[in-house]
């Protein structure tokens, strides 16, 4: 049988030298990647694969013998399923913000607030606290552009420090802080009571984000990256907006709208799914129910999105009267480039989907079952490997705490649980590359290329995921039973 661990290193061949020596796009470096995977992956291992996501015998059979194209495209269409309305909305709202003055005004009323010096501790916080409720990629979606005018505001300067601030703050929230789907699961998972988690979590992401921060700096001046949003002619668009007269502007009521229902809506969804009982009413009033049934409608990301995408067209509308002749040639230029990013980051999950299939998640717990070492750094190591392996930090998630429940509720273990919850979510940022489809969405939403990314995303985020182990190790030594 050909071990995971080859057909990994096969994978990353052709992804890595494919993208940066051979020059292909990488849609086509990721599903040649994706078809080689699958072409080595024994049917055992298929419907091991199977088997452990709970088919029966007979079905894992009946799945593993499904053709590779069928394989393949079944996991490209499960993360289109989890982005693709968002991506195309999020483009929408983007370019609208953009257009209309929106993300102008908003930076306007942010500089207000913090000044120009301190412009990026208040992208780093914002995108931390946003979420913690919110999607992480919903989140980079509707701040992107925000980056982006506000470079624009500074004039082309430190791009790519507000890039990474966004993306720390973001990254952090989800692997730390409930009610975001690692986190939430992990408490589930080694029966960590979820207030604790919250408060821990908050803690360690505030400490880690400003590692993050000052390396966003440090990179910042040594690999200056400008804006390279479109060609100069665009440029030159939203410098015209940038000198515009607040007057000139939508008011910031209007400017936060496409952002904030979205954030708002899908806050109010996720507080009601985490906390309250199911199928039971929140209150006794019909028409209360019936009110916060619409809000939660509105608070699928998917439906929340579109109702952003809408708000903003309309604010577009209004800010230039003579846009509706041009709406469909406005959207459509929108969509092209929100149709690149769904492309490319489905092609990713199908390789991470792929590899997931050949069971590189077991191989390496049984790799790691008999390894005597302290169990929180043991907890980061195994998370950071799966992690780095398949791409999907929630299957690396999953993987380690599957390995460490049973630890976990043992009488004498030492410490509170909580911090293995910790160590496992600081595994989880080590190391994003191209087979994680949340990499393709960094870089296409923020322009860089992929050598970009990997010369400054995934350091950053495994300096900030080192510095969360060693901080948990610390307050384990500490405050052991909190």
């Amino acid at each position: 049988m050909t071990d995971p661990i080859f057909i990994l290193c096969v994978g990353v061949v052709i992804v890595v030298g494919g993208i940066i020596g051979l020059k292909l796009h990488p849609f086509l470096a990721l599903l040649s990647a994706a078809l080689v995977v699958a072409l080595l992956t024994p049917t055992a291992s298929l419907e091991q694969f199977y088997i452990s996501k709970g088919s029966s015998v007979a079905e894992a059979a009946k799945l593993a013998h499904k053709s590779i194209g069928e394989r393949i495209a079944t996991e490209f269409g499960n993360t289109c399923a989890k982005i693709g309305i968002l991506i195309a909305m999020a483009a929408i709202i983007g370019k609208s913000m953009l257009d209309s003055g929106s993300a102008e005004k908003v930076v306007r009323a942010m500089l207000k607030l913090t000044g120009i010096k301190r412009a990026p501790i208040g992208f780093i916080l914002s995108s931390f606290f946003l979420t913690i409720p919110v999607f992480v990629d919903t989140v980079l979606f509707l701040m992107m552009p925000l980056a982006k005018a506000m470079s624009i505001r500074l004039g082309n300067k430190n791009y790519l420090m507000l890039v990474l601030t966004v993306i720390a703050g973001a990254v952090m929230a989800n692997s730390f802080v409930p009610p975001s789907p690692g986190p939430l699961f992990l408490v589930g998972a080694l029966n960590v009571p979820i207030g604790l988690m919250m408060v821990c979590g908050t803690l360690l992401g505030l400490c880690t984000i400003t590692v993050g921060y000052f390396y966003a700096v440090w990179a910042n001046k040594k690999w200056p990256i400008p804006l390279r949003d479109a060609p100069d002619a665009r440029l030159e668009d939203i410098k015209a907006i940038a000198n515009k007269g607040d007057k000139e502007l939508p008011p910031l009521g209007l400017a936060l709208l496409p952002a904030v229902f979205p954030l708002v809506t899908i806050c109010i969804r996720s507080a009601v799914e985490a906390f309250a009982t199911p199928k039971v009413p929140l209150t006794e009033s019909p028409f209360l129910n019936k009110l916060i049934d619409v809000v939660l409608f509105f608070g699928d990301k998917n439906i929340a999105l579109f109702a952003g995408a809408v708000f903003a067209l309309l604010v577009l509308i209004k800010q230039k009267k003579t846009m509706k002749s041009g709406l469909t040639a406005f959207v459509q230029t929108a969509l092209l480039s929100g149709g690149g990013i769904i492309l490319i980051t489905a092609a990713g999950g199908a390789f991470g989907g792929m590899l997931q299939q050949t069971g590189i998640s077991s191989r390496i717990a049984d790799m790691t079952k008999d390894y005597q070492m302290a169990l929180i750094p043991l907890a980061f190591f195994i998370t950071a490997v799966v992690r780095t392996a398949q791409g999907s930090a929630t299957v690396a998630l999953i993987t380690a705490s599957g390995i460490l429940a049973g630890m976990a509720q043992n009488a004498n273990l030492g410490f509170n649980p909580v911090y293995l919850c910790l160590a496992i979510g600081a595994g989880a940022k080590l190391v994003p590359w191209m087979n994680d489809a949340g990499f393709w969405i960094m870089c296409k939403t923020s322009n860089l290329t992929e050598r970009e990314a990997l010369k400054t995303i995934a350091p950053m985020q495994t300096i900030m995921g080192l510095a969360g182990l060693i901080l948990t190790m610390i307050a384990a030594q500490l405050f052991p039973m909190i």
